[in-house]
C-alpha cells in the first residue's frame, strides 16, 4: 500500500498498566495522550488496568475486536520484577511480531539508561489491524518511545513507511 500525502489521524486506545497509578499520578499516560491529541490523533480511550495478565488480555481484546480502535500503547508491566506481565499478557495476542520495535527502542534507551535496558521487555505487534507497542511504565520511557518511534510510525506522512496503511483507519475515517 502507499503512503498517503495527507494525514491520517488514528483513533488510538492508551493503557496504563499499574497496581498504583490512578488518572492524577498517570504521567506516563497523560503524557502519551497529549502527545497524540498534538500529533492530530484521537485518543479513542484510556485505561488502567492493574498487572493481571487476565485483565489485560480482556481489556486489550476488546479494543483488538473494535474496527474503531486502529492502536493501542501501553506503558507499564515491561520489566522483570514479579508483578510485570505485560509481555506474556498481550504477546499471545499479536497475529504478527514487532520485532522491530522492541529492538529500536532498547537502541534509543542506551542513551539514557545504559545497559539496564536489556531490562526491558518492550514489545510491539499487530492484531485484527490493531498496531500494539507496549512501552515501560517510566515517563522518561515513552518519551523515548514516542519522539524516537511512534510518532514517525503512526504518520500516514512517513517515508518509506509507516503502519497507518496496515490498519483499517482509512476505512473507519470514511464514515
Amino acid at each position: 500500500m502507499s503512503n498517503s500525502s495527507e494525514f491520517t489521524p488514528l483513533n488510538v486506545a492508551v493503557l496504563t498498566v499499574s497496581d498504583t497509578r490512578n488518572l492524577d499520578s498517570d504521567t506516563s499516560g497523560q503524557y502519551l495522550v497529549d502527545q497524540l491529541l498534538e500529533a492530530g490523533h484521537v485518543v479513542a480511550e484510556r485505561e488502567i488496568v492493574i498487572d493481571d495478565v487476565y485483565l489485560l488480555r480482556a481489556q486489550v481484546s476488546h479494543w483488538i475486536a473494535d474496527n474503531n480502535i486502529h492502536a493501542i500503547i501501553s506503558t507499564g508491566g515491561t520489566g522483570f520484577t514479579g508483578r510485570d506481565s505485560t509481555p506474556e499478557a498481550l504477546g499471545p495476542l499479536f497475529d504478527k511480531q514487532i520485532d522491530g520495535f522492541g529492538e529500536l527502542f532498547r537502541h534509543l534507551s542506551l542513551t539514557d539508561i545504559g545497559t539496564s535496558t536489556v531490562q526491558s521487555r518492550a514489545l510491539g505487534g499487530m492484531a485484527n489491524n490493531t498496531v500494539i507497542f507496549c512501552l515501560p511504565g517510566s515517563t522518561g520511557a515513552c518519551r523515548t518511545g514516542w519522539e524516537g518511534i511512534l510518532k514517525e510510525q503512526l504518520d500516514s506522512r512517513h517515508r518509506p513507511c509507516n503502519f497507518v496503511p496496515h490498519t483499517n483507519a482509512k476505512a473507519s475515517n470514511l464514515k
